[in-house]
């Protein structure tokens, strides 16, 4: 069996969480800061991601969160995924990446 590398499975936890999108907002949570840790261990696949919304009371978050504990279970090399959501720092626009204020038309 082709032995993937933990920076590799960590490349794909990424690709995964930028396929997850706030349904406010069209960008994905990744770009849009959303993501807190990603903390992978590679002795037995699990994987513990922090993460928050941009409103605390965001009528989607069981939605938000699920959707991307699903997808990131679905990644080679996850065995399982907790999903924290955390309200520690709380989001502000300066967390989102350049493509994402670009997109917004922030730039």
């Amino acid at each position: 069996m082709e032995q993937i590398s933990k920076l590799e499975i960590e490349e794909k936890i990424i690709e995964a969480l930028k396929t997850v999108y706030d349904p406010e907002i069209p960008v994905n949570i990744y770009e849009l800061g959303l993501i807190y840790k990603i903390d992978y261990h590679e002795e037995d696949g699990t994987l513990d991601v922090d993460m928050t919304l941009t409103a605390p009371g965001c009528p989607l978050a069981d939605y938000i969160v699920e959707d991307v504990r699903q997808k990131l279970e679905s990644v080679k090399g996850v065995t399982s995924a907790t999903v924290n959501l955390v309200f520690e720092p709380e989001w502000d626009q300066s967390m989102m990446s350049e493509e994402a204020k670009a997109d917004l038309g922030m730039l």
